[in-house]
């Protein structure tokens, strides 16, 4: 099912040494990234689901774990030379569905439609580029911009969920200040993708 042909990456991020000295010694060797990849795809229609029926405690820790697998098999895939075409593909397509889910599901709700649209169309757009790019024959792979763009992503919604959680609507300016700030740098990342 998942491609085995292992690249050596070409760079390791900060946090990447951070993981190896900590999260990834746990991690067994007979998982590799991919792995954690459709353990995403699996988990983010259940944190959706959470989330539409309103368990928001339980949904906000869920989509806590649920984020950190792209840390997790990120960093797995640099640190452990098993980059694979596969994962290029289907990691950032599985953090689009568990974005696009929280999207549609809370910060259409309450944080407004024209974030909740402009994060689901740059994302749609950085969709579309990355095909164009791998049509031409482009090595297509993640760039900092679109890391930082998940991270504040992945804050604005914590944020969010705490919000409601909590019923402090006094923090929901911080969520959409993160998701703002990400729509920025994703506006970045698809400017610079694949290059």
């Amino acid at each position: 099912m998942f491609d085995s042909n292992y690249e050596k990456s070409d760079k390791l991020f900060f946090h990447d040494k951070i993981m190896r000295i900590t999260v990834l010694k746990l991690i067994p060797r007979k998982l590799v990234p991919n792995h954690f990849t459709f353990l995403r795809f699996l988990t983010a229609p259940l944190v959706g689901l959470l989330i539409l029926y309103q368990h928001y405690t339980v949904a906000l820790i869920a989509f806590l774990l649920v984020a950190f697998t792209d840390t997790i098999d990120g960093s797995l895939a640099r640190t452990r030379n098993q980059v694979t075409n596969w994962g290029r593909i289907y990691d950032p397509l599985a953090d689009k569905i568990l974005i696009g889910l929280m999207v549609f599901l809370i910060v259409l709700r309450y944080i407004g439609l024209w974030t909740a649209a402009l994060i689901i169309g740059i994302e749609a757009a950085i969709i579309l580029v990355a095909w164009f790019r791998k049509k031409e024959g482009a090595r297509i792979q993640s760039n900092i911009w679109g890391k930082i763009k998940m991270l504040l992503q992945v804050t604005g919604v914590i944020i969010l969920l705490l919000s409601v959680v909590l019923n402090w609507a006094e923090i929901l300016p911080l969520a959409s200040g993160a998701l703002y700030l990400a729509i920025a740098f994703a506006i970045i990342s698809l400017l610079t993708y694949g290059i």
